[in-house]
């Protein structure tokens, strides 16, 4: 067997694979050495625009009570908020040396449509020095319609609305983590705007099912992609005068440092994580095993690795997924389960079906709903076996395919522990080795997705 370590979350696991287990995974580069200088250097010498501190200059001039206001992530990315690698306390730094007292200055945390975040999670998140020094944080609500400011249409039609804390500032600065993503193409950018600060109504169109039919709508993909496109323009109508991005690698250390234009900046992000996070695979594997690594903290974003692992399976395939959901909702929002769970009654294609008709009425979350029919398409929900550890019984009832408690003993069954996910595995390919003996076929290869989301196999 070979014996193999894996990060779900914050949590080292180790597992045990076959003997014949490819290991499919990404070419990472070095983690920067000196993160902290790397950060000052692309404050100080950035893409495409002024400094961050003539920027500010420049404002100030403008209106000497400018207000400022950075753009976070929520606890979803792994964004490198605090310690030596942190990207928040350098922009709140200038600030303050400007002589922009903190009152004026606004963390928002671009939470789109997701839940907000609690006061210990924001602790856990962020640099202790925003605490100490009392600067104010907030929680962007993309149903507080008293605290949106409508800007106007996209050309797809979305009516763009914005957090409206962000439109009254003056200084704009946006920061996060430059991923694949398995709509957008690549996260960070424009993303910490749209969907981050939107108001529920303008994702409609952006998330709504005929743009995320495109098959441009994928990793890796920026040009042409529909949903690239509506979040950049809503973007640039909303404005932003500054960005401060990073890539990391799978241990999620700082790769690099990416800081200036929104457009310019991020775009040289996509370039670099194209070149570390694509696998390129010269044929399908009957099985495939993955995670879902730090951004499966539940079975919505969980989503994102099941995506990402469907171009290393042969159609009608296997895939055994394994997850550390330990968020609030560990599946994800009422609406979601709702819609995931019609997803399992009718099928991927009736789904899909139903979705795409003009009668059907737009329900937020379905959208994940959908990227999950593309894993659905390509294999049966028989085939695709799903565990994580906090999930209970009725949970697993909502959620498409074989419930992973199955190839536990009864005795330790929904029981919440990680160390029982090398047992699942092992017992789920002796079943799998079986099904192929009975079926009169002489074994089956394997891949093991090692950077689970993170790493894209693309069929050469």
């Amino acid at each position: 067997m070979k014996k193999i370590s894996i990060q779900l979350e914050k949590e080292a696991v180790e597992i045990n694979l076959p003997d014949n287990t490819e290991i499919l995974f990404t070419d990472q580069p070095k983690p920067l050495s000196n993160p902290a200088f790397f950060i000052q250097n692309a404050l100080e010498n950035p893409i495409g625009s002024p400094s961050l501190d003539k920027i500010i200059e420049q404002k100030l001039k403008k209106n000497p009570e400018a207000k400022a206001v950075v753009i976070i992530s929520d606890n979803t990315r792994p964004v490198p908020y605090k310690r030596e690698a942190g990207i928040l306390w350098p922009i709140i730094e200038r600030l303050l040396a400007h002589n922009i007292p903190k009152e004026r200055i606004l963390i928002l945390v671009a939470t789109g449509t997701h839940r907000p975040l609690s006061e210990q999670e924001l602790r856990e998140m962020l640099d202790p020095r925003v605490f100490d020094y009392k600067i104010p944080i907030k929680n962007h609500s993309c149903r507080d319609k008293n605290n949106l400011t409508y800007l106007s249409k996209t050309n797809r039609g979305s009516s763009v609305y914005i957090n409206g804390d962000y439109m009254k500032a003056d200084i704009k600065i946006l920061t996060g983590l430059v991923e694949t993503h398995f709509m957008a193409g690549a996260s960070g950018g424009r993303k910490s705007i749209c969907p981050g600060l939107i108001g529920e109504e303008s994702i409609y169109i952006f998330h709504g099912a005929p743009m995320l039919a495109s098959p441009k709508s994928s990793d890796l993909i920026i040009d042409d992609n529909p949903c690239h496109q509506e979040a950049l323009e809503i973007a640039k109508k909303a404005g932003a005068d500054y960005i401060l991005n990073v890539t990391l690698d799978q241990d999620f250390k700082t790769t690099g440092v990416f800081a200036g234009d929104l457009e310019k900046a991020h775009k040289q992000a996509v370039n670099k994580i194209k070149k570390n996070v694509a696998i390129p695979i010269e044929k399908e594997y009957d099985v495939v095993i993955t995670h879902a690594g730090f951004v499966g903290i539940n079975h919505y974003q969980g989503a994102k690795a099941a995506v990402v692992a469907i171009p290393a399976l042969k159609p009608n395939g296997k895939l055994i997924m394994i997850a550390n959901n330990d968020d609030k909702d560990l599946i994800g929002s009422e609406k979601y389960k709702t819609v995931l769970h019609l997803l399992k009654i009718i099928g991927a294609k009736q789904f899909n079906h139903l979705i795409l008709s003009p009668d059907w009425t737009f329900i937020p979350d379905q959208w994940q709903v959908q990227m999950w029919t593309r894993l659905f398409f390509k294999i049966p929900p028989e085939n695709f076996i799903y565990y994580s550890p906090r999930l209970s019984f009725n949970d697993y009832k909502i959620i498409p395919g074989i419930d992973g408690n199955m190839f536990l003993p009864a005795n330790k069954r929904y029981k919440g522990t990680l160390k029982d996910i090398s047992q699942i595995i092992e017992s789920a390919i002796d079943k799998i080795d079986k099904e192929f003996k009975v079926n009169g076929k002489k074994g089956f290869n394997i891949a093991f997705l090692s950077d689970g989301p993170y790493g894209v196999p693309i069929k050469i």
